[in-house]
């Protein structure tokens, strides 16, 4: 007898995700480790349940629901803005030489500069409320993806391409049916990667200017209040916002091109 598919599908995931906590659980002792024989003051290396314990708290007394929400509109936004606009150039540089000559050595330089030095200019120009933490966002997410998207692109066979086109196949239809499909993998591989610096570019952003947000609760940690163990929960809601956009991301990867093979 076989498994029924949803017990096999429980399987498969908790055989994917054990490595994960196993690894977790080995970080936490050691963790705990530390803090015992190295006997730290919980105000440079709190122990994990103080920890803990300050999570929860913050989630209990609002914090988190207070700058939760700002740093999650910021990141969705720059994402999506970032993300659309990388589509859009990825695909023109992978068809157009011309157009990869001009602005290649453009893009290289914005992506080399640090989004750290670029953040207080942004402020400057656009304030310090959501518009110009969106610009962030998107800009420092906008490479991997616009990359991701030429290279998938221009992966595509270029005999099926001639093929296709000796049948009379349009633009818009090798598009839909050939290019799009081909590039799929590499251009949700760039999505994967520029979620998570959505969410880099948001803490940077909120460390320039702002009241709310997961990046000034964090400044709000290590100076007025000198909270060391918020400070580590802050990194760790931090860290669990990223694994969960890159979870989504994986999620709808999984439904769009497993729906197409």
């Amino acid at each position: 007898m076989t498994a029924p598919r949803s017990q096999r599908s429980a399987l498969a995931w908790l055989r994917e995700l054990a490595p994960l906590f196993l690894a977790g659980a080995a970080l936490l002792a050691f963790w705990k480790l530390i803090t015992v024989a190295a006997n730290y003051p919980a105000f440079l290396l709190p122990a994990p349940e103080s920890v803990a314990g300050r999570f929860l708290a913050a989630l209990g007394d609002g914090t988190f629901a207070r700058h939760l929400p700002a740093t999650v509109a910021e990141v969705l936004l720059g994402f999506a803005a970032g993300g659309t606009l990388a589509l859009l150039l990825g695909y023109l540089l992978a068809r157009s030489h011309l157009a990869e000559r001009l602005l290649s050595p453009y893009l290289v330089a914005a992506q080399a500069t640090p989004i750290l030095a670029l953040a207080p200019l942004i402020a400057l120009w656009f304030g310090s409320g959501l518009l110009s933490k969106v610009i962030i966002c998107a800009l420092i997410c906008f490479f991997p993806i616009a990359v991701a998207t030429m290279v998938g692109v221009r992966s595509v066979d270029g005999g099926l391409v001639e093929m296709a086109q000796s049948f009379g196949a349009r633009r818009r239809q090798l598009l839909t049916t050939l290019e799009v499909p081909a590039a799929l993998p590499q251009i949700f591989g760039g999505l994967r990667v520029g979620v998570t610096l959505a969410v880099v570019g948001a803490i940077v952003a909120e460390w320039a200017g702002g009241e709310r947000g997961l990046g000034v609760l964090i400044n709000l940690a290590r100076g007025s209040l000198f909270d060391t163990p918020l400070l580590f929960a802050t990194l760790a809601a931090i860290a669990l916002l990223g694994v969960g956009l890159y979870v989504v991301v994986v999620l709808v990867e999984r439904q769009v091109i497993g729906g197409r093979s």
